[in-house]
């Protein structure tokens, strides 16, 4: 059956906000039952190495065979599910998420474990970024980013809720426990998606071909590239934020999981405060998260040698993710046609700012430089995406300059 939608520049468009509601929070659970079977693995490593015979290094290899899935599947997908309804595409991204995850669930073995979290991760990156898309052809005017915000906030939540409690199963019943629920969180997804969401069509036109144009947009690049790397900088302290808080802040161990509670609840409500501020002023709210990230990261250099001081600080690190919607904004409002692509490639992005986070912060503290280090890689990186800010705000200018010139003539 096909839901008519209102126009979102006509007077009747709020009246759709009970409907809008209720695909929102259908396509949040989605992004909760991600962002849980994503992030539930980093606390149960020593349980997966120990079952299937390897190192805890090596089954953090898992990990990294998810990120791959992401950054892979997310244009890969995007290109060749560009003529596909936004509804069908969503259910069929969130049935191979649910799969992967009961497949990694009865993995036996280190390789087909490594194989199936690559697979679950494919679908990662194309999901946000249609859901995106979705999420803001249904909001009502002036309300874009939050819209997209809030189903990002089933990413973000998921931090503070489903990851503990897939934790907690996976410490009680085994580590494939916690795959298990991940699973059935995506099944509820998928009939919520089917039952709640609007059948939009693809847009008109939509082939590959169209889609790969934004390849060609540099301003395409330049916001990835502010997210790659401007947003690195979280990843870069968060990676090393439980051996930090034991060697240098001397925190007690059972406090860690509540500073990690702290963390969850600061993205969440940066996630918030961040899709508002997007509807109000875009670029400005671009620019002023990569000024307070930098600040906050290199404050973390000073407060983590206080356990009250670096809890507060964490918390603030959280916030920093308020940039993620004004981007996946930023780039449907560059991407011209290839919308889908576009969105996509935001979450591919984030992916590689943490692989880049992670790892300049690891070559900071093998250098000797200490735990500490963290902070100051961190805020370089954001100070690095704020450079790219001014390129992209330089570039657009300059091509507006050039669209009126051209006009004029």
């Amino acid at each position: 059956m096909h839901t008519a939608l209102p126009a979102a520049d006509t007077p009747s468009a709020p009246a759709a906000a009970p409907g809008f509601a209720r695909a929102i929070w259908s396509l949040g659970v989605g992004g909760f039952a991600i962002g849980t079977g994503e992030f539930v693995i980093m606390g149960l490593l020593p349980e997966v190495a120990a079952d299937i015979g390897v190192s805890i290094p090596q089954a953090g290899h898992v990990i990294s065979a998810y990120a791959l899935g992401v950054v892979i599947g997310a244009p890969v997908l995007a290109v060749l599910a560009a003529g596909m309804g936004r509804r069908a595409l969503l259910v069929a991204l969130m049935a191979v998420f649910a799969l992967g995850n009961f497949a990694s669930a009865a993995a036996p073995g280190y390789w087909s474990l490594n194989l199936l979290r690559f697979v679950a991760g494919l679908p990662h990156g194309t999901y946000f970024g249609v859901a995106a898309l979705v999420a803001a052809a249904l909001a009502p005017p002036g309300r874009r980013a939050q819209a997209v915000g809030l189903v990002m906030l089933g990413l973000t939540g998921a931090t503070l809720l489903g990851v503990p409690i897939a934790a907690a199963l996976g410490q009680v019943f085994g580590w494939r426990a916690a795959f298990v629920l991940v699973g059935v969180i995506a099944l509820a997804a998928v009939v919520l998606v089917h039952r709640n969401v609007p059948n939009l069509p693809a847009q008109a036109g939509a082939s590959p071909l169209r889609e790969l144009s934004a390849l060609a947009r540099p301003q395409v690049w330049l916001t990835l590239g502010i997210a790659a790397i401007g947003f690195g900088g979280m990843f870069a302290v968060f990676s090393y934020i439980k051996p930090t808080l034991l060697e240098v802040s001397g925190m007690p161990l059972a406090w860690v999981p509540v500073v990690l509670a702290l963390f969850g609840l600061g993205m969440v409500v940066g996630n918030l405060v961040g899709a508002r501020m997007a509807d109000r002023s875009l670029m400005r709210t671009i620019c002023g998260m990569l000024a307070w990230a930098a600040l906050v990261l290199a404050l973390f250099v000073f407060t983590a040698h206080h356990p009250v001081l670096a809890a507060i600080n964490v918390f603030l690190i959280g916030t920093t993710v308020a940039i993620g919607p004004a981007l996946q904004v930023r780039l449907m409002d560059v991407a011209g046609d290839a919308q889908t692509l576009a969105a996509a490639l935001n979450h591919s992005a984030f992916n590689v700012a943490n692989a880049l986070g992670a790892w300049l912060g690891g070559v900071a503290i093998s250098a000797g430089l200490g735990w500490t280090s963290t902070g100051w890689v961190g805020a370089l990186l954001a100070l690095a995406g704020m450079g790219i800010f001014f390129w992209a705000l330089t570039h657009a200018r300059a091509g507006a300059r050039r669209a009126v010139a051209g006009s004029a003539a």
